[in-house]
């Protein structure tokens, strides 16, 4: 089932979103949402799942030394990486805490983003309120989150491509759809959404593609799981190897204003 094409190894948490980081894809939808956010000199930005830091310098650099940049993540080695990489930033504070309990007061904050995390988390619509919590009247959210429902990636048998990413919707990302429910989760937590932005990012090289996706991989976890017997998953990826390739994925960035 293997082939040179794909990734056999799975790439630590860190290394693979600073690597999406880097792409063409995650700089451009990062310069989207930060466009987006409109963060002002003086003002104290909530990064949610803020992750290894990688968007945390960024916001200082906005905010500026008048200002404050506060990354929230649950996760002791992200928290661990981010403080590290932003010690040269007296804006930034990065604290170990969970989006369902936000360690901050009410009121506080001025502007707040999450960045592919809201596919992951237990309750979604308790992050929303949570973020809305902490957010003062008139602040703004920027959110981006992948629908998986949509992954469409092309090969002659259309029944293995659907599969394939009935596999992903069902059993490998906790809030596939969250995309596509985010304007709406985000009026229930009490947000007005302005703006709702589809990026759909179409992937021509498998390599590149691959180091998204994580194409075998995922496959494997499918046989395993019986959306695709072991010869549906060889004809599936002899093919994505070979070529040509072709995949895509709608992306959502939602504005919502507190």
């Amino acid at each position: 089932m293997t082939s040179s094409a794909f990734e056999t190894t799975k790439p630590d948490n860190v290394s693979y979103l600073d690597r999406l980081a880097r792409t063409d894809l995650g700089r451009s939808y990062k310069r989207r949402m930060l466009e987006e956010l409109d963060v002002r000199a003086g003002q104290t930005v909530l990064d949610v799942g803020c992750g290894p830091g990688t968007d945390l310098e960024s916001l200082a650099e906005r905010v500026t030394p008048a200002g404050a940049v506060i990354g929230v993540d649950r996760d002791e080695r992200m928290v661990d990486a981010a403080r590290e990489r932003t010690a040269d930033f007296a804006a930034v504070d990065v604290r170990l805490g969970d989006v369902h309990d936000l360690p901050l007061a009410a009121g506080t904050v001025d502007r707040a983003r999450t960045d592919r995390v809201l596919q992951h988390v237990d309750d979604p619509l308790q992050a929303l309120i949570q973020i809305h919590r902490v957010l003062r009247p008139g602040g703004r959210l920027v959110m981006g989150e992948p629908d998986w429902d949509t992954l469409a990636i092309d090969h002659p048998d259309s029944r293995l491509s659907s599969a394939y990413t009935r596999h992903v919707t069902d059993k490998v990302i906790r809030n596939a759809r969250i995309g596509r429910q985010l304007a709406r989760l985000a009026t229930e937590a009490g947000f007005f959404v302005p703006t709702v932005i589809p990026v759909t990012p179409v992937f021509r090289d498998v390599q590149a593609a691959d180091k998204v996706l994580g194409l075998e991989r995922t496959t494997q976890r499918a046989v395993a799981a019986d959306y695709l017997t072991a010869e549906e998953a060889r004809r599936w990826l002899d093919h994505l190897a070979r070529g040509p390739f072709l995949a895509a994925v709608t992306f959502y960035i939602i504005v919502a204003e507190s």
